[in-house]
């Protein structure tokens, strides 16, 4: 079984940048693809991006593609979410999860072991 657990939030300004950290443990987790995503108050959950197992590819969410890079670091059972240019309407709670059915990549439904998530506020 794999838990995961999401760190690296916090309050920045528009313009800055933080670096999430989805910390894995247990065994089934290298070899699955894994996917951000993100919550904001009063909306739904949305794609954010995805690595594939082997780091070889990735997908972005269109409002943050060219300012997040997601990638793994096999040693340290992690996927990283370098966040730059931050924005106020990129706040929100954000969740790492892996992903364990054949799907469209943005699909949460295919995800699983979801952590418990961590709070990304940008002040205008």
């Amino acid at each position: 079984q794999v838990q995961l657990v999401e760190s690296g939030g916090g309050l920045v300004q528009t313009g800055g940048s933080l670096r999430l950290s989805c910390a894995a443990s247990g065994r089934g987790f290298s070899s699955y693809a894994t996917g951000w995503f993100r919550q904001a108050p009063g909306k739904e959950r949305e794609f954010v991006a995805f690595i594939g197992w082997d780091g070889s590819i990735t997908y972005y969410a269109e409002p943050v593609k060219g300012r997040f890079t997601i990638s793994r670091d096999y040693a340290k059972n992690t996927v990283s979410l370098q966040m730059n240019s931050l924005k106020p309407e990129d706040t929100a709670v954000y969740s790492c999860a892996r992903k364990i059915r054949s799907g469209i990549y943005y699909s949460a439904g295919l995800y699983d072991s979801w952590g418990q998530g961590t709070q990304v506020t940008v002040s205008s």
